[in-house]
């Protein structure tokens, strides 16, 4: 939600996403300015809670990943996650090597707070993997955004990672995210916006915000054939449970 790209404030967007019943935002940092900035608007939270992440995104590995442990280690009260942090083969806006650092160096950061890991992955798997091998996975770790196949979502899944669904899964030319949806178990499966981009069909096309979160939960739970109520309590117990936020 952090990020010039809105087009609304993130006031409201806070107000959208209380009047679509949506109580807690977690606002994801990219690098030490957006991280920062995701730290800031939690002072927003009223009638809906805000938390944020810092991490440094692979498209800006290069950047200085000290500066994002700096942000972190100073212990902000609503401070829930590391990441958005990662791998990015697809577009690889940094060397891989610089990638792999960075994300070891939070993987690192998020054991060393006890902080939920939030990954970005695309094209990476098998680095990923590697480098959880070494770094370990954390406790609380999640595939945000998740894209790959259902045989790339079963080996995070062996592994102890979540998977978290955007507006990615209802378009349509992504039959094979929805056979990986299809196999995530319920109590492993979180539902989000990645807003401001990937809005759901049928809002493709224009900036997404969190109040359009449960477009994706509606298409989730028609397509795996469970209870609309209960995908939504599930997937919002989930998701507390990953960033340790406590009873609402």
């Amino acid at each position: 939600m952090a990020g010039k790209e809105l087009e609304v404030s993130a006031a409201l967007a806070l107000q959208h996403a209380h009047a679509a019943g949506v109580d807690r935002v977690v606002v994801i940092g990219t690098d030490a300015s957006s991280s920062a900035e995701a730290l800031a608007i939690t002072e927003m939270s009223g009638d809906v809670q805000v938390f944020a992440t810092v991490g440094l995104h692979p498209h800006d590995a290069l950047s200085d990943v000290e500066e994002i442990v700096a942000l972190a280690r100073r212990g902000h009260s609503r401070l829930v996650g590391i990441g958005e942090c990662g791998l990015d083969y697809f577009y690889e806006h940094s060397p891989r090597s610089a990638q792999q650092l960075a994300f070891a160096r939070q993987i690192q950061l998020a054991h060393e707070l006890d902080l939920a890991l939030v990954i970005h992955c695309r094209d990476a798997f098998d680095d990923l993997f590697e480098i959880f091998d070494v770094e370990g996975v954390p406790a609380r770790t999640v595939i945000h955004c998740f894209t790959g196949t259902a045989t790339e979502a079963s080996a995070c899944l062996e592994r102890g990672c979540d998977i978290s669904l955007s507006g990615v899964v209802t378009f349509k030319n992504a039959e094979s995210l929805r056979e990986a949806a299809r196999l995530v178990p319920l109590d492993r499966l979180h539902v989000e916006t990645d807003s401001p981009f990937l809005a759901p069909v049928p809002y493709r096309g224009r900036p997404n915000e969190p109040a359009l979160v449960s477009v994706v939960g509606e298409f989730l739970a028609e397509l795996r054939g469970e209870d609309l109520e209960e995908v939504r309590r599930q997937t919002s117990q989930n998701s507390a449970r990953l960033f340790n936020l406590g009873p609402r």
